[in-house]
């Protein structure tokens, strides 16, 4: 199973217009409430997120936050920090070909992430469930979470929770064609 768990702005943006992120804390979290992430991160196996995801996430300046092996697609990339040996490995080839490969080493229940490795996924019909917060602003541009794609996707909804008054969160499952 391939899930997808991410946020989003009104507009369905998950990045602003210069790649930032910030606007993700906009709704105060005083008891930092994880809005289902911790019960999420225990039914995947491993992440399979893009570049521009894995150098967002170097970025913060914080310890490496994934207790789970990651799994980077790039073509450019050649290798990984230092610090990062053993927890990360760096992946290339289609969607059907990193779930094989994954598949093979033991890994079925792949945590999607990133705007284009999720765009990448649902193209190739590989997205069985996704989780989507919806943070109540709109950034009038950024990077989408998605894409065109080359056939409509059906998707059922599981569930819709709000968090603090104002995040939207809902559950969508693929519907069997």
């Amino acid at each position: 199973m391939n899930y997808v768990f991410i946020a989003q702005s009104i507009d369905g943006y998950i990045a602003d217009k210069k790649g930032g992120v910030e606007w993700l804390e906009s709704v105060p979290n005083p008891d930092q409430i994880d809005m289902g992430y911790k019960a999420f991160m225990e039914r995947v196996d491993a992440i399979v997120m893009g570049r521009a995801t894995f150098e967002t996430v170097l970025g913060f300046g914080i310890p490496w936050p994934y207790e789970k092996p990651v799994f980077v697609l790039s073509n450019s990339l050649k290798t990984v920090p230092d610090a990062l040996h053993g927890k990360v490995e760096l992946t290339a080839g289609s969607p059907d070909e990193i779930c094989t490969a994954l598949q093979d080493k033991g890994y079925e229940n792949l945590y999607i992430d990133g705007g284009k490795t999720i765009q990448y996924f649902l193209a190739e019909d590989l997205i069985d469930e996704m989780i989507i917060t919806t943070i109540p602003v709109v950034l009038g541009g950024g990077i989408s979470l998605f894409g065109e794609l080359p056939t409509l996707l059906e998707f059922s909804r599981l569930k819709t929770e709000v968090y603090l008054d104002e995040v939207v969160q809902t559950r969508y499952i693929r519907k069997n064609t």
